[in-house]
């Protein structure tokens, strides 16, 4: 029986759509959309990511504040309320020093409770040492002179992190064996001032 042509025609465009050479040529353009699709949203996602990267290092503080900025930013803060306050039970000159003592620990990494403690090992934070000296901390055995408590506050807290975490000694007891040889009570005199400054941190935070 002879064929219809415009069934013949019908059937060649249904082929060309859905025959296998078509099919084939739609799943690379599908394959090859996605892949696009893929990059693009990689692309965008790698855009948003550094751009947030970007925005943490402009969040983080700048050394370079100026410095009436930065006492008032370190007066406000909790820990300065709870070192002044814990500095007054001993009447301790150091009491109006607080921000310097959280200031510097900061800003050289260290634990903000060292200093203080120290100072009440070496001269029950402040009340004994040479006169005038602004040496509390019983730096060079007591002979060393500063001119100020600023600056005596800020040298201590340097130096350790100088001479000492940066040269792998972190630990109070491990402290102990350089800034107080031959002594086998100062790490642990200096550890029960931190406590109890730990202390009154608590008990701040609790009211």
């Amino acid at each position: 029986m002879p064929s219809d042509p415009k069934v013949d025609a019908q059937a060649n465009t249904l082929g060309f759509f859905y025959g296998p050479k078509a099919l084939n040529y739609r799943m690379k353009k599908l394959i090859i959309s996605l892949l696009l699709l893929a990059s693009l949203f990689w692309l965008a996602s790698q855009t948003v990511e550094a751009a947030s990267i970007e925005a943490g290092h402009s969040a983080m503080p700048a050394n370079s504040q100026p410095q009436a900025d930065y006492q008032a930013q370190s007066e406000s803060d909790y820990r300065t309320q709870v070192l002044a306050t814990f500095l007054r039970k001993y009447n301790s000159p150091l009491s109006p020093f607080a921000a310097h003592f959280v200031e510097a620990a900061d800003t050289y990494g260290l634990d903000w409770k060292l200093v203080p403690a120290i100072t009440g090992v070496e001269s029950t934070f402040g009340k004994q040492i040479p006169y005038n000296s602004y040496n509390a901390y019983g730096w060079a055995n007591g002979a060393y002179k500063f001119n100020s408590w600023e600056e005596s506050i800020w040298h201590v807290n340097k130096v350790l992190r100088e001479k000492y975490v940066n040269r792998g000694v972190t630990t109070v007891p491990q402290i102990a064996r350089v800034y107080a040889p031959p002594s086998s009570t100062w790490a642990g005199k200096v550890a029960f001032f931190m406590r109890k400054i730990e202390t009154e941190e608590n008990f701040a935070f609790d009211l």
